[in-house]
């Protein structure tokens, strides 16, 4: 059980950050090259001078950067993330919206990696046949060497066009389907199955042979040689005692890399049509919509603090040691 001053002191550790994370992106945003007002101007039809000092003074624009910054931060501590001028809708229902297909996609995509993995990666120190060795490690450079983009596209090749075995855009059937709710379910499956893989499968690469070396050198520690003289099992040795400590790498690498998961949602989601946040963060960047890119990455942001926390909590129950640290 985690002692709760532990969870206590990394909960305060994380709101100075997020707060760093909200004043960073919002004055990189803003200071990035491109007229916001002249492309509203454009899109009313017109770019007169009246036009676009309107435009400044309805969305606070003509405002000192600073000042702009305060009123932003005083909405965002009472749940308002401002609103979207291309949508005219506020950007917190709109992310909210495109948050479940994102989970689910990236939660099973994670599922995928990880648990493929672990198993690849403990199979492979467990019976360190030459054939097996190499696979795993063959399978790590070219997963980790292929970019996402690629994969993707050689999934839509295969199996939507040659093999028009899996649907290659969006989330579900448009219509729906005649099986109820077990049909939708099984619908949504089918079309998140090449996604999820191919978002899944350099990871999987990544922490298969990540897992294959913590096993081995906990393989060799003095414990693990003394469960064997005591007459162990190796299947108990390897569940019990080694499986639990070999996996810390493993967690900390997963929550190092929570936000690099979320960027390669940006491209899957783009590939395959995929309803979630990452088509909407492109739809923000190409219309210069400030209010929207900005609530997407301090959300975005907010969500990586929030797993590495529980990265950290989870770290501080397979090993109590960084309890204290």
């Amino acid at each position: 059980m985690v002692p709760l001053a532990y969870i206590g002191r990394r909960v305060l550790q994380a709101i100075p950050l997020i707060l760093a994370i909200a004043v960073g992106t919002f004055v990189l945003v803003h200071i990035a090259p491109g007229d916001v007002a002249m492309m509203l101007a454009g899109e009313a039809g017109g770019t007169s001078e009246e036009i676009l000092k309107s435009i400044r003074a309805e969305y606070g624009l003509d405002r000192p950067l600073v000042e702009q910054l305060v009123v932003y931060l005083k909405k965002v501590l009472v749940g308002d993330l401002g609103f979207s001028h291309s949508y005219r809708r506020p950007v917190l229902e709109m992310v909210l919206e495109r948050v479940p297909p994102t989970l689910l996609l990236i939660g099973s995509a994670l599922v995928l990696a990880i648990g493929g993995g672990v198993a690849l990666g403990v199979l492979a120190a467990w019976r360190p046949s030459s054939l097996l060795v190499n696979a795993v490690s063959a399978l790590s450079v070219f997963g980790y060497a292929t970019p996402i983009f690629w994969t993707g596209i050689m999934m839509l090749l295969v199996f939507s066009v040659h093999l028009p075995v899996f649907p290659s855009h969006g989330m579900a059937t448009v219509g729906g389907t005649s099986g109820g709710w077990w049909g939708d379910v099984t619908d949504v499956a089918h079309h998140l199955v090449l996604p999820a893989v191919t978002l899944g499968f350099v990871y999987l690469a990544l922490y298969s042979r990540l897992m294959r070396a913590s096993m081995l050198e906990v393989l060799r520690l003095d414990y693990i040689r003394t469960a064997r003289a005591k007459g162990v099992t190796e299947t108990w040795i390897l569940l019990k005692h080694a499986l639990r400590n070999a996996l810390l790498p493993v967690v900390t690498m997963a929550g190092v890399q929570i936000g690099q998961v979320l960027a390669g949602a940006v491209l899957v989601e783009t590939v395959f049509g995929w309803p979630g946040m990452g088509r909407l963060v492109l739809d923000a960047i190409f219309r210069r919509d400030h209010p929207l890119l900005i609530g997407i990455l301090v959300l975005s942001s907010v969500a990586v603090v929030v797993v590495n926390l529980v990265t950290d909590l989870l770290y501080g129950a397979l090993d109590p040691r960084m309890r204290q640290a």
